[in-house]
């Protein structure tokens, strides 16, 4: 049974959601923060950058954006192994001209923000990729015989110069409900076509996107939500609309409690100031340190106080086991995104080295989020990425 708990004050928003009663996800959203992510504006062209295949776009926020040559060309099916055209930026765009871009990387307290012109828009069972033919499927739908179901049906409903990516969502859904889907997201984009052909005014928002509390709960409404706890009459009118818009057999309950105890739930307020910790300590007696920089995030594993009981070798499977549990849980639960570089206490046996693999792809299936397992580099560093599904990335 999960739970999500919306509580609003005077500093932001904090989202916590929970299952049976433990924090599995927290976001927190400041008044003064500028979230840009999956919003869709008309921007200028402002600078070239040859030497980097690249130009910054003025979208009408406090910096301009970024924009790599790959993100202006036509999409491509990398399973195909198509070349990508020979071209340079300067080919393909100049000072002065108007684009049509995407955020897809939040700005940082150093760089701007991340833009492209390959828009995607996320409904429930999929999301749509117009002015491609690309359709693709989540990696987390493993079944075969479903996987070729989805891809039949949405390649027989989907119109020409469209793509679309399969959800998970998806799973089980029939014609109907996939191409009602589809449907939705096709008119969505037609209206941003016209908005942009007929804009006055360049940099402008075209479209602001789905709220992030929205975007929240249609990920999560598949997922055996049950409760949705607010303390603000701000937030009731949008959730009660958007459960309206879903399908009447899930039942989930709208609950406005006051300001002041909505946290204490669960004691939910502890539990998001424990998740915020440096180190985190293991059952067995070690623990992991998370130390997030520009560039990646670090995390180490200690044995700490336990010596085992048994030879060295199983000891330190031992710890790294229950690190790996722990540390797919702290992905989630701190919503870490970008390059995650894990060092273990070093094993000796490959064979351990391939079981701790394993066991940390098996634990990240229960993310939400997008992950790769890239593996133990020549350093003995296990590599790995995660789309981080909100913050600064």
């Amino acid at each position: 049974m999960k739970e999500i708990i919306i509580s609003k004050n005077d500093e932001g928003t904090t989202i916590a959601i929970l299952e049976n009663g433990i924090l599995i996800e927290r976001y927190e959203d400041t008044e003064n923060k500028n979230y840009l992510e999956e919003k869709i504006y008309l921007g200028i062209v402002k600078d070239i950058l040859p030497g980097m295949q690249a130009a910054f776009i003025d979208i009408g926020e406090e910096k301009n954006t970024f924009i790599h040559l790959k993100d202006l060309l036509p999409k491509i099916d990398i399973t195909k192994q198509e070349e990508r055209n020979n071209k340079t930026i300067s080919q393909v765009i100049k000072k002065g001209d108007k684009i049509l871009v995407q955020v897809k990387r939040d700005a940082t307290s150093i760089k701007g923000a991340k833009v492209s012109t390959h828009i995607s828009i996320a409904n429930r069972y999929t999301v749509l990729m117009p002015e491609t033919e690309i359709i693709t499927i989540s990696q987390k739908i493993e079944n075969k015989q479903e996987k070729d179901r989805l891809m039949n049906l949405v390649k027989k409903i989907i119109p020409k110069n469209y793509g679309a990516i399969i959800r998970t969502s998806s799973i089980g859904k029939n014609e109907k409900e996939i191409r009602q889907d589809l449907e939705e997201s096709i008119n969505k984009w037609k209206s941003i076509k016209q908005k942009s052909d007929t804009a006055k005014r360049v940099p402008t928002l075209i479209d602001e996107g789905n709220s992030f509390i929205k975007k929240m709960i249609i990920d999560l409404i598949d997922k055996d939500i049950n409760k949705i706890i607010i303390n603000s009459k701000e937030y009731e009118k949008e959730i009660q609309e958007i459960l309206k818009n879903v399908d009447t057999q899930y039942n989930i309950k709208l609950e406005l409690r006051n300001k002041e105890e909505i946290l204490k739930i669960y004691d939910t307020n502890i539990q998001i100031e424990k998740s915020k910790s440096r180190k985190i300590y293991l059952r067995c007696g070690g623990f992991i340190t998370i130390d997030k920089t520009e560039a990646l995030t670090a995390i180490d594993v200690n044995s700490g106080r336990y010596t085992g009981k048994k030879n060295v070798e199983e000891t330190i499977l031992k710890v790294n086991k229950e690190a790996t549990i722990e540390i797919a849980k702290q992905l989630r639960l701190r919503d870490i995104g970008g390059v995650i570089i894990i060092d273990y206490i070093d094993m000796d046996i490959e064979e351990n080295k391939k079981k701790i693999e394993e066991l940390l792809k098996e634990e990240l299936k229960k993310d939400r989020s997008k992950t790769q397992v890239i593996g133990f580099s020549k350093l003995d560093l296990l590599e790995m990425t995660r789309k981080h599904i909100r913050g600064e990335g």
